[in-house]
């Protein structure tokens, strides 16, 4: 019974999944190797000190971090800042303070400030809402042991911009992409059974990073890739700042189960042994 149970749980939530992908299916995500993938990933401290560089030079001028507290720069596990330069990156931006009635620059204490526009979602979100099943093809199940999904999703946003089909009309409103499914298609673009012929979908954003927009202090050549894949690293951080330390304390709390189960076993044989070895008559 328990087997059948766990079979049809099982192909439920691998249906479910490849159900929600092929509704997308128009959209093209690529699967990249994060390093802080998998039970034993990690974040990688350089790269997400060159994503905040792209969040702050690029990406703050719209969108905004306001979950994030900024003394978070400085943990350990994150960009790991030192206290003098998380004071310095927090006194650029200005806050306003309830008890003053006025606008201060910002301390480590604060948050990031929000989206400067009303329709720019905020960015510390986007990784968390696109996390779990919603990465590259494939079922649900790899996803979940491959990849979180969020962060592949931003990566493809990042360099799916690309010249708009023959099929769209020339005054069609917005930046075609080939990894944003959510807007509308042109009737031109659409077959005889009312299919999208191209993938993607256009949005409203223009292209944010078109390679060398950020110069890196490690010396990494900033090209659009590269500063992809650091930025949605960095909002990866932002939406999953623990990330670490629940896959540590996962990891530990699985170790100590398995151990604890052995020793159960070898209890239960011991007391029982001479019990079951008594012959009935």
């Amino acid at each position: 019974m328990f087997k059948k149970t766990g079979i049809a749980a099982l192909t439920a939530l691998t249906l479910s999944a490849g159900g929600a992908w092929a509704a997308g299916a128009e959209a093209h995500v690529e699967d990249i190797a994060f390093s802080f993938e998998g039970p034993f990933g990690k974040f990688d401290q350089n790269q997400l000190q060159r994503g905040l560089k792209i969040y702050t030079q690029v990406c703050s001028a719209c969108h905004g971090l306001q979950y994030v507290p900024l003394r978070t720069l400085g943990d350990e596990g994150g960009p790991h800042l030192p206290e003098d330069q998380v004071r310095a990156y927090s006194s650029q931006f200005e806050v306003f303070d309830k008890e003053l009635d006025d606008t201060r620059p910002a301390i480590p204490a604060d948050h990031f400030p929000g989206s400067a526009l009303e329709n720019a979602p905020d960015l510390s979100l986007m990784a968390k809402k696109r996390a779990g099943f919603h990465g590259p093809y494939g079922s649900g199940l790899s996803q979940l042991f491959n990849g979180m999904g969020g962060p592949e999703y931003i990566y493809s946003l990042m360099t799916g911009y690309h010249e708009a089909p023959e099929c769209a009309p020339e005054d069609f409103p917005g930046s075609y992409n080939a990894a944003f499914a959510a807007g509308g298609f042109p009737e031109s673009c659409k077959d005889d059974h009312g299919g999208h012929t191209v993938p993607g979908s256009w949005i409203a954003m223009g292209q944010p990073l078109w390679g060398d927009d950020v110069e890196f202090d490690d010396g990494t050549e900033a090209t659009l890739e590269q500063s992809a894949e650091d930025v949605a690293a960095f909002l990866m951080w932002t939406a999953e700042p623990k990330m670490m330390a629940r896959q540590h304390a996962g990891l530990v709390g699985v170790i100590f189960l398995t151990l604890l189960s052995v020793l159960l076993y070898l209890t239960n044989k011991r007391i029982w042994a001479p019990i079951k070895g008594k012959k009935t008559h």
